[in-house]
């Protein structure tokens, strides 16, 4: 545990609040490199500068640091970005209202497989991989060509089942036609626990965040196929969340929290201090990995193979640019549609009126307020509309974003939900479209 002071202090008014707050905070968080808003604020003095005393806490799989923050020995947590939802919802665990009001960033995953897979799947469709970033396609091919001699299914890890990698992985699996849930088999791995299961063999691919694609690529272990940006351009990670009951009775604390992950976030996305925070994150009690391998996407490059040479991707790890801090309601209401289309949801709701409870818009726009930046007037943004940045004008002052396509060229209008859910083939809805399109129009 990291923690700012050695005394902790008693509990203060936090500047601006109009009552008792809560000064003494343990936060939570997972070593993968965009734990780095978190150790930054901790690091560079952003928290006590809020008159926040913050201890870090280094768990060890999203379960924790779901039912940790859920019983209230953490106080808030770097969380998968579907865990406030899934918390608020019931999915896979019992019902505990959480928010969030803080986007730790965008991007950070990738899909990397073993050294023997990827050698099937060039043996099986030498084209298909020549062409870059790679398609599902040669994956579908091998898929049939397996299953008519009767081999076993392959087996993909991700992290978590309402985890942004999950849905990655499912996205890409299936714009390629292939079922996640008949034609292979899914399973869930500690993010640090990924290269170890490529190793054993137990797995043959896997969707993580870094430093866990570039280590098994660098130890030789396997290669990346795609990034997640490759996938989705500029998509929603972590998110930072506390529990509803926690926001509402610290809602001062919430405000000074969220100030200093918003100006920790816009110290990182500076080019000339991510080498500092590769430093920082790279230690035993953060990320606990090699400089050289931090390193990689964190200064803009990324390597897909032991025997290539890193290629720029120079949004990789987006931590505050293209309003990425921002708790966009539509993203929210993104992963609501994939829990939808994946089975995770068998009843119907209101997709709006869930995600502006969880989202919590007003809490970052106090904070940007109180620490000088910038924010958007609206809730909602379409994706898969823009290849180039563009220019958010809707907002204090004009916001320079980044492309949003999605690699299969579908476009997500948060104003028609439904419409959105009935573009896919593949997929194990749960629910009748049209009785959930009655409580979304």
């Amino acid at each position: 545990m990291v923690s700012d002071e050695d005394t902790p202090r008693e509990n203060v008014y936090v500047t601006g609040g109009d009552g008792p707050e809560k000064a003494d905070l343990v936060l939570g968080f997972v070593p993968l490199t965009d734990c780095a808003v978190l150790a930054i604020a901790k690091e560079k003095g952003f928290f006590s500068s809020h008159g926040l005393n913050v201890s870090l806490s280094r768990e060890p799989s999203w379960a924790n640091i779901r039912d940790k923050v859920a019983i209230g020995a953490l106080d808030g947590a770097q969380m998968l970005a579907g865990i406030p939802i899934a918390s608020t919802l019931g999915i896979n665990t019992w019902k505990k209202p959480a928010v969030t009001a803080f986007s730790m960033g965008l991007n950070g995953n990738a899909v990397t497989v073993s050294n023997d897979l990827y050698r099937q799947l060039e043996e099986v469709d030498p084209d298909g991989m020549k062409k870059l970033p790679h398609s599902a396609a040669p994956l579908k091919k091998l898929i049939e060509r397996n299953s008519s001699q009767g081999r076993p299914k392959l087996t993909f890890a991700h992290v978590f089942p309402v985890s942004s990698h999950n849905y990655e992985l499912r996205y890409w699996l299936a714009s390629a036609g292939i079922d996640p849930d008949t034609d292979v088999r899914l399973i869930v791995i500690p993010p640090h626990q990924m290269p170890e299961n490529i190793k054993a063999g137990t797995i043959d691919g896997f969707c993580v965040g870094e430093p866990w694609n570039e280590y098994t690529v660098k130890t030789g272990l396997g290669r990346t196929l795609i990034t997640g940006y490759e996938i989705w351009n500029n998509a929603p990670e972590k998110v930072f969340g506390v529990n509803l009951e926690w926001a509402e009775k610290y809602p001062n604390t919430h405000i000074a929290v969220i100030s200093a992950l918003l100006e920790a976030a816009e110290w990182i996305d500076k080019k000339e201090n991510r080498m500092e925070v590769v430093e920082i994150i790279s230690r035993e009690e953060y990320v606990n990995a090699p400089v050289d391998i931090v390193k990689m996407s964190m200064t803009g490059t990324f390597c897909y193979g032991m025997d290539e040479l890193p290629v720029p991707l120079a949004d990789f790890n987006v931590f505050n640019r293209y309003m990425a801090n921002f708790p966009w309601r539509s993203h929210a209401e993104w992963f609501i549609t994939q829990m939808y289309r994946w089975g995770q949801i068998d009843q119907a709701f209101d997709i709006k009126e869930v995600a502006a409870v969880i989202y919590q818009t007003e809490t970052f726009r106090q904070a940007a307020r109180a620490t000088g930046h910038v924010y958007p007037h609206r809730d909602h943004k379409e994706e898969g509309i823009h290849s180039e940045p563009w220019k958010l004008r809707e907002a204090t002052a004009p916001i320079i974003m980044g492309a949003d396509l999605f690699h299969d060229g579908l476009i997500f209008d948060p104003s028609d939900l439904i419409d959105y859910l009935r573009k896919f083939d593949v997929n194990h809805l749960k629910v009748d479209l049209d009785e959930l399109a009655r409580l979304n129009t």
